[in-house]
């Protein structure tokens, strides 16, 4: 059967405008922003076997923010710092960093976006700095490489070795120096080039929490002063809670933002307050804390519905004896549940309305 030119011109219009409005979906999300991550995925195989390492994951980071990014060993962490690296390209989505689309770099652009648009400080200080050069020769190196003067590199790496307390290093290798002072100095080198994205993989990973401070404040430093977008992989607890936004991966995707939010405390003093927000994706997941999931025994779908303002979510009893769904139904019902009767719900749980702080 042959379809008519009308239909033919007009499902080829309709095509277009599926076409032309993903595009503008694609184009418009993360506008503005410095890094995008776009739904991205990164699939690893060898001897037959793949590994999903980032499935999926989105995030933006604005210019001038200092994020910190926490989750278990291989949550995908490391390899996602390594993707904005541009050390490692992702196998779908997009990632783009200063506008530069990193999956569609070529080789020499690649190396150019490595030198200019940013710095990066490995865990390990071996890593990150020539044991036979000084301080200053370091910093200077990635000067040089960019055909910056003589005397312009020694004027910006003693600029930069002096606002990260560590002048007084210029002159010393990596073995006199302590991995306080190694790190700020490795710090200083990936500011050379004056990069918009800092990345920092697990940088105080090595070090007692007294030195662990001095790094995480010359990070600061590099953020505040010198106008460094900084991104930090930690394990440490105590780090996450000096940044005003932490994000956390679990299976190769974000899951929640902890954000810190200034309030007045009864006394009327200005304090920072924590709050754990879950992160909903473009495609409308969400990620429930597994603590949450176990408690409730929640496992495979659960019920939802809308209410006056929020979502509400029960486990599903449908395959329990009844004796078990009434008291299933119980223990998960507020106010407005699924069996919409307030009578049901206990004393000590919520009665339906929104949390004060970001728990729709």
């Amino acid at each position: 059967m042959t379809m008519p030119a009308a239909s033919k011109v007009a499902a080829a219009s309709g095509i277009a405008e599926l076409g032309a409005e993903a595009l503008r979906a694609r184009t418009s999300y993360g506008e503005g922003a410095l890094v995008v991550c776009d739904r991205v995925v990164r699939i690893y195989s060898g001897d037959g076997i793949e590994v999903q390492a980032l499935q999926g994951l989105d995030l933006l980071i604005d210019e001038g923010e200092l994020v910190a990014m926490i989750g278990a060993s291989g949550s995908g962490k490391s390899t996602l710092i390594n993707i904005l690296a541009g050390l490692d390209t992702p196998t779908a989505g997009r990632v783009e960093v200063a506008g530069q689309d990193l999956g569609a770099l070529s080789a020499r652009e690649r190396l150019a976006y490595r030198r200019q648009q940013v710095g990066f400080v490995w865990q390990q200080t071996s890593r990150n700095l020539l044991p036979y050069l000084t301080a200053r020769q370091n910093v200077t190196m990635p000067l040089r490489f960019s055909g910056v003067s003589a005397r312009k590199r020694d004027k910006r790496a003693m600029e930069l070795l002096a606002t990260l307390g560590v002048a007084h290093c210029a002159n010393r290798t990596p073995s006199r120096m302590s991995g306080g002072e190694q790190q700020r100095a490795a710090i200083a080198t990936a500011l050379a080039n004056a990069p918009r994205l800092l990345l920092a993989d697990e940088p105080t990973g090595e070090l007692d929490s007294h030195t662990a401070q001095d790094v995480f404040r010359a990070l600061q430093t590099a953020n505040t002063e010198l106008g460094a977008t900084v991104l930090v992989v930690t394990h440490d607890p105590a780090v996450s809670t000096q940044v005003r936004r932490t994000v956390a991966i679990r299976d190769g995707r974000t899951s929640s933002e902890t954000l810190q939010h200034e309030v007045a405390d009864v006394l009327g003093h200005i304090v920072q307050q924590a709050v754990e927000y879950a992160v909903l994706d473009r495609a409308g997941r969400v990620q429930l804390p597994r603590e949450m999931t176990e408690q409730h025994r929640m496992r495979d779908r659960v019920r939802l519905r809308s209410l006056e303002d929020h979502i509400g979510v029960w486990p599903d009893r449908s395959g329990e004896s009844p004796s078990a769904n009434t008291v299933g139904a119980r223990s998960g019902n507020a106010a407005g549940g699924p069996s919409g009767n307030p009578a049901d719900r206990p004393a000590n749980s919520p009665s339906g309305n929104a949390p004060e702080e970001g728990g729709k």
